[in-house]
């Protein structure tokens, strides 16, 4: 049912120009020639004119039709069906391929309320449900024509833009942060791990000293393999079961470790590093517990910052592996117990300033799409200034 002032229009009768797709071969790349969007450019978090192939202005004067202009989006025929994005400044001009259609929508629908209304739930599933579900995934621009629209007046379109970029750009915002923490800690890591820079030691209020120790894994951790655990033995439970991928699927009644080191040993993440202050049962893993005088904190910072190391240590092929024996002969450099825990204690300082963020992109992405399903159904309805409205 629609809204009360609310009305329906298939995708066809809001757009003012033919729903069209682009240039079939874009011929040779030509260096100074028209930028031209494809799939593959749509899937990237920014769209730069100059990573795109470029077609001659002869081919692109054949195909004028789907010039791009300001206001108008493109969407994918192909591929990722229904991912769409708008034009932005740097695209007037430019062309788009044979994977895309261009939709400039009339002067009484928003462009960005368009946007979001393409990128709800109920109008991607729409479109997956016309591509046919074929092997070639595509939908025809036929049946993209006739796609229903709800459409509100022009005001409250505004509005309901409006409020969800905002979401957007909070989400932009916290993902940007969240990129600037991992790096900051990942220098971090590599500053404090290696003693480029030592820490100040509380007891003295001067900077830690005394020369690290060269020494292996195997000196300062104890690396054993995991328990097996075969599917008749599984029984559902409260313990995660720690086994070759980077998450756990299934649980277990009963535990053999708490508060470990596993590194997966099994499969496409065999190295994957992991700590869990709880309790757990460890299957496909190697499990790595701290050695009298060394702090385990320290250690899984310091598999962490070699996380990428380990994963080159994988053997085996088809079925790659890691084993303790080849955890065990990793050479590292490593400071007295108390330094250790100082290193350790900032790292994972700086690990929870992460977590928190992750979190409230989590809550800001899930709010985000509650009200996507309420602003773009008419559920929940925008209150519209008079100035708005006039």
């Amino acid at each position: 049912m629609v809204p009360n002032g609310w009305e329906e229009k298939s995708l066809k009768d809001i757009c003012k120009k033919t729903i069209s797709y682009g240039i079939v071969q874009t011929g040779e790349n030509i260096e100074n020639g028209v930028p031209c969007v494809r799939v593959v450019d749509l899937s990237k978090n920014t769209l730069n004119p100059v990573e795109m192939i470029k077609t001659s202005d002869e081919i692109h004067q054949s195909y004028k039709k789907t010039t791009l202009c300001e206001g108008e989006l493109m969407m994918a025929l192909r591929g990722e069906i229904g991912l769409v994005k708008k034009v932005t400044p740097e695209l007037v001009g430019a062309n788009i391929t044979r994977g895309l259609a261009r939709l400039s929508p009339i002067k009484s629908v928003d462009s960005d309320y368009l946007l979001w209304t393409l990128r709800s739930n109920k109008i991607k599933n729409e479109l997956s449900r016309k591509s046919g579900g074929s092997a070639l995934q595509e939908i025809a621009l036929g049946s993209l024509r006739k796609v229903v629209l709800p459409i509100p007046p022009l005001p409250e379109q505004r509005k309901i833009a409006q409020i969800l970029s905002t979401w957007d750009k909070a989400i932009s915002t916290t993902e940007k942060l969240i990129d600037a923490s991992k790096q900051q800690k990942k220098a971090l890591m590599q500053q404090l791990l290696t003693g480029k820079k030592r820490l100040v030691d509380p007891e003295t209020g001067k900077a830690f000293e005394g020369e690290w120790e060269n020494t292996h894994l195997s000196n300062i951790a104890s690396i054993k393999k995991g328990k097996a655990l075969s599917a008749k033995n599984l029984v559902a439970g409260s313990y995660p079961v720690i086994a070759g991928g980077k998450s756990s699927p299934y649980s277990h009644v009963d535990f053999t470790h708490e508060n470990v080191i596993t590194v997966s040993a099994s499969g496409a993440y065999a190295g994957y590093v992991s700590y869990h202050p709880y309790k757990i049962w460890a299957s496909d893993c190697s499990v790595v517990t701290a050695k009298p005088a060394n702090y385990l904190g320290f250690i899984f910072q310091w598999l962490q910052l070699n996380q990428i190391r380990i994963y080159s240590m994988q053997s085996g092929g088809a079925q790659p592996h890691i084993y303790p024996k080849d955890l065990e002969v990793m050479k590292l450099r490593v400071p007295k117990i108390e330094e250790q825990q100082k290193i350790a204690s900032v790292l994972t300082a700086a690990d929870k300033e992460i977590e928190l963020l992750e979190a409230k992109l989590a809550y800001f992405k899930q709010e985000k799409k509650a009200l996507m399903q309420q602003l773009l159904t008419g559920k929940r309805r925008v209150k519209v200034a008079e100035t708005e409205a006039a």
